[in-house]
């Protein structure tokens, strides 16, 4: 497993990050195809044994018991020095409603909070994992740079936003001496590209890395067009992403399914290859339920496509409204 700075900071990842919206009581949060603790743990176990160092959860995933199970279970796996830990802030909390967005109250109370159910006393990389329209800037960051002075996290990243928001929280951060954010967490794949505009330009111009969510698209890129499982069914979220875009979809799709066939891989490592080479990209985030999918990801790392393949699985893309505040 290669490691890669994340972006211009001198914090070393993995090459893919273990997703961890994935773990967590399936009677919590919504997301019933989440998986509890001792198959989590088989999960997490081996990511690290495959030499993957760097997971991604956040206090929301299924309310807090991805937090909990993660912090239950890595430690027996591996040492704190081992590991490179980010999670989350903004969300609303079911049973803490009024400790939702990025004001300073929140955020002290929710470091904290993601502190004990992880069980360290620190956090490698703290994100704010939506814009909060309601707090401004200047609190916000403030309160997060206050966090990584008291040592309660490392360094800072953002997530998903317009990159009008992401420029002004870095210039409000450099104007007044507190620290930046070094990473973007954003959706980057066959299937939604328009942060090629703005975003992705913005980051690499600023040294910031990028660490896409969900690559594969939530599996659409994994398997045929039509194809479906028992988590396309449940996931809303995935219908309000793709919904509307269903048959241009379809011929990226198709288009990936060619590529692979011609190369004798799966769909999956096609389509996590190319934004593997995407420039500014420092570890997609790898999200799965069962041992195969991340040992097919792993086994995919190996696979560099050429300008032309990647500029075919680019061709049929149509442009569709960026979703800036997902």
């Amino acid at each position: 497993m290669k490691m890669h700075r994340l972006g211009h900071s001198g914090l070393q990842v993995s090459e893919l990050c273990l997703g961890c919206m994935s773990f967590g009581d399936p009677l919590r949060g919504g997301h019933p195809w989440t998986l509890p603790k001792d198959e989590s743990r088989d999960l997490i176990r081996q990511a690290i044994e495959a030499g993957i160092n760097f997971l991604d959860t956040a206090n929301v995933y299924s309310d807090g018991s991805s937090e909990e199970i993660v912090g239950e279970v890595l430690w027996h796996i591996a040492r704190r020095d081992e590991v490179v830990l980010a999670t989350k802030v903004q969300g609303v909390m079911l049973n803490e409603p009024q400790m939702a967005g990025l004001s300073r109250r929140s955020i002290m109370h929710n470091i904290d909070a993601s502190l004990k159910r992880l069980r360290t006393d620190h956090v490698d990389l703290y994100q704010i994992h939506r814009w909060d329209n309601a707090t401004p800037i200047e609190e916000t960051m403030e309160a997060l740079h206050d966090v990584v002075k008291a040592g309660k996290a490392r360094y800072l990243g953002a997530s998903t936003m317009w990159a009008w928001q992401f420029a002004k929280a870095q210039e409000t951060a450099r104007a007044n001496g507190w620290t930046r954010f070094i990473s973007m967490q954003n959706q980057i794949n066959l299937l939604y590209r328009e942060e090629e505009h703005e975003m992705i330009p913005l980051c690499r111009d600023q040294g910031v890395g990028l660490i896409p969510w969900s690559p594969i698209a939530r599996g659409k890129l994994a398997r045929p067009v039509g194809a479906a499982t028992e988590r396309t069914a449940q996931d809303g979220y995935m219908k309000f992403l793709f919904d509307k875009t269903a048959e241009a979809d379809a011929r990226v799709i198709s288009a990936v399914q060619a590529l692979a066939a011609q190369l004798g891989r799966p769909m999956a490592q096609v389509a996590m290859a190319w934004v593997r080479q995407k420039p500014g990209v420092s570890a997609p985030i790898v999200g799965v339920t069962k041992p195969d999918q991340l040992a097919e990801a792993i086994a995919g790392l190996d696979l560099v496509l050429t300008q032309g393949q990647m500029a075919d699985l680019e061709a049929p893309y149509i442009p569709r409204p960026p979703l800036g505040q997902m």
